[in-house]
């Protein structure tokens, strides 16, 4: 009487089969998950073939047949892997993790972004969503962009496909709206906020308002010929040219850095918050045209260039 152990053969070929897999994937590329996935389906094959190969090879005898217990656990562990493997796969979970597993932190350029202007346009406003940003004065008659982001991403392709993925333009009237976006990002677990960095240059006779969202904002107002407004932002810098036309004002700002401000007499309110905020002035030449900072936390002042 011939006995089998059940199982043996099974366990044997898995991990031939698995070391197969595992070794022909470095050299192929192929992902650790999908190898698992399409192989675990056959250790069921091949258990069920050695039962009954074994059984048609011992018609002329009396098989007895004998599971091995830690072969049949072994094999029942890899498929039950598998099984759990297959589910996650198909309500997305593998997907988000093979995702987190693939991401790296990328550049990218901003796609440019102008826009013409013409007579009509009188003012433009400009509403941020907390990234850094300058604002430049130019003599060109269009508004335009430029700049980098930075995002955690698997893709190798650039999220940003044309300017008004990250800014909407609309001229209502005679003023030019300008509204910035988020950048993608994946709402889960492991999200991460991507980084923006752009520069605007709005030509100097279009009056200004920018409308911040605890972001960092640089100004370089050169020679602007009309006024600029800026509101609720969290830092601000003012990089101001010598003998240039213009006056610099803050209202409820929290500090004030640069050696050139006028400080005026700090508003006495009835409470501690209010009694610290301060409003100061700077100056340079008659001061025709002004920049009005309000509700800030900081401005520096840099009046040397």
């Amino acid at each position: 009487m011939r006995t089998w152990r059940v199982g043996t053969f099974s366990m044997g070929a898995s991990l031939i089969m698995l070391g197969l897999f595992l070794f022909f994937s470095k050299f192929l590329s192929l992902q650790l998950a999908e190898v698992l996935m399409a192989w675990w389906p056959v250790l069921l094959v091949v258990l069920g073939g050695e039962i009954l190969i074994y059984l048609f090879l011992s018609l002329q005898e009396q098989p007895f047949l004998k599971y091995d217990f830690l072969s049949i656990f072994f094999v029942g562990l890899i498929g039950t892997a598998g099984i759990i493997l297959a589910v996650l796969s198909s309500t997305g979970v593998m997907g988000k993790v093979e995702d987190v597993m693939a991401r790296e932190v990328r550049s990218y350029n901003l796609p440019n972004f102008n826009y013409k202007t013409d007579d009509s346009i009188k003012r433009v406003v400009v509403r941020t969503v907390g990234y850094d940003m300058t604002v430049e004065a130019t003599e060109s008659k269009e508004v335009s962009m430029f700049g980098t982001y930075r995002v955690e991403t698997a893709k190798k392709t650039a999220l940003l496909k044309n300017a008004q993925d990250i800014v909407t333009a609309n001229q209502k009237g005679d003023t030019l709206y300008l509204n910035f976006k988020m950048l993608p990002e994946d709402v889960g677990l492991f999200h991460s906020q991507g980084i923006l960095a752009a520069t605007l240059l709005i030509p100097n006779h279009l009056k200004l308002e920018v409308v911040g969202n605890t972001d960092s904002l640089s100004l370089k107002p050169r020679t602007i010929t009309n006024d600029w407004n800026i509101d609720s932002t969290s830092a601000v810098t003012v990089n101001v040219l010598k003998n240039s036309n213009l006056s610099v004002e803050t209202a409820d700002v929290e500090q004030l850095q640069g050696k050139e401000w006028n400080i005026k007499e700090e508003p006495k309110g009835s409470d501690e918050l209010n009694a610290t905020l301060k409003n100061a002035v700077y100056q340079s030449g008659e001061g025709k045209y002004r920049i009005h900072i309000s509700n800030a936390y900081d401005v520096n002042l840099n009046a040397n260039q």
